[in-house]
């Protein structure tokens, strides 16, 4: 079975090198595609092994769905090759519960359906050190096959096949979402958003880049407050959610978790990928 990995990255760096590493001891780091959103010397000294795409970032009007259509185009020229391909954000980890599963093959074999969802957690840096809060919202599509595009955080299919549709969300897969995950690259890389956001063009992204500092200090505080619970009961909980099915739009045939935010933190467990 071939598997690759792609994201796309704009001087994320330290959420970079997570995902190099963590996507490489997975797939290989031969099969590691990163797409650069502008030129940049340093995601080679990051991703020495990796297939690196350089696009112009000279016009961000329309950001999100540019980019989408792009990566999208890309991902169905790689199904051509590969059997599945995972596409997440740069700061983003598929991570598997090892009681469940000994590597990507065993998520993968017999699976019937063109899309893997996962249970989607938020890691938050805290004084009090890491903890996940578990989350609908980043309950993603994060591998499909056969060309089937991705949009908003699910996949686009016919709308006539949208009732019939396989949502595979396999146990014991986790998809971890790190932009909170570390304080100091966090900074820098609000450092960025904010030049985004409050450049010319239309479509830009929201308030949440407009202000990134103000959203950082509003999340951490919130986690802090939270109360904890033991990992197996905040999974189990977030699954019981994710079970209730998918939300679909009939009209554009779109396919997504439902959403929820969980009001727990839990501490991650020992197997957890360590962070840089």
């Amino acid at each position: 079975m071939k598997i690759c990995a792609i994201t796309m990255v704009y001087r994320d760096y330290w959420a970079l090198a997570q995902w190099y590493r963590h996507y490489g001891a997975l797939v290989g780091f031969a099969h590691l595609v990163v797409v650069a959103h502008g030129a940049d010397p340093k995601i080679a000294q990051i991703c020495p092994e990796a297939s690196i795409l350089t696009v112009p970032r000279d016009d961000l009007s329309g950001f999100d769905a540019a980019r989408g259509r792009m990566l999208n185009g890309i991902q169905a020229g790689l199904a051509e090759v590969y059997d599945w391909v995972i596409r997440t954000d740069t700061d983003e980890l598929i991570c598997l519960d090892p009681s469940v599963h000994d590597g990507l093959a065993s998520v993968f074999e017999g699976q019937s359906g063109q899309a893997l969802f996962a249970t989607g957690l938020e890691i938050v840096d805290t004084e009090e050190g890491l903890f996940g809060v578990f989350s609908g919202h980043y309950s993603k599509a994060w591998a499909v096959r056969g060309g089937i595009p991705m949009k908003r955080h699910g996949v686009q299919v016919r709308p006539r096949r949208v009732a019939a549709f396989d949502y595979v969300l396999p146990e014991g897969v986790y998809l971890a979402h790190l932009k909170f995950a570390n304080r100091d690259a966090l900074a820098e890389a609000n450092r960025h958003r904010a030049e985004v956001a409050q450049g010319p063009g239309d479509g830009l992204p929201g308030k949440a880049w407009e202000d990134p500092a103000h959203e950082a200090r509003k999340v951490q505080a919130q986690v802090s407050r939270m109360e904890a619970l033991d990992w197996a009961a905040a999974a189990q909980m977030a699954r019981d959610a994710l079970a209730e099915g998918p939300v679909v739009d009939q009209k554009i045939g779109l396919v997504r978790s439902r959403s929820f935010k969980l009001d727990c933190k839990c501490a991650l467990p020992d197997w957890f990928p360590a962070l840089d």
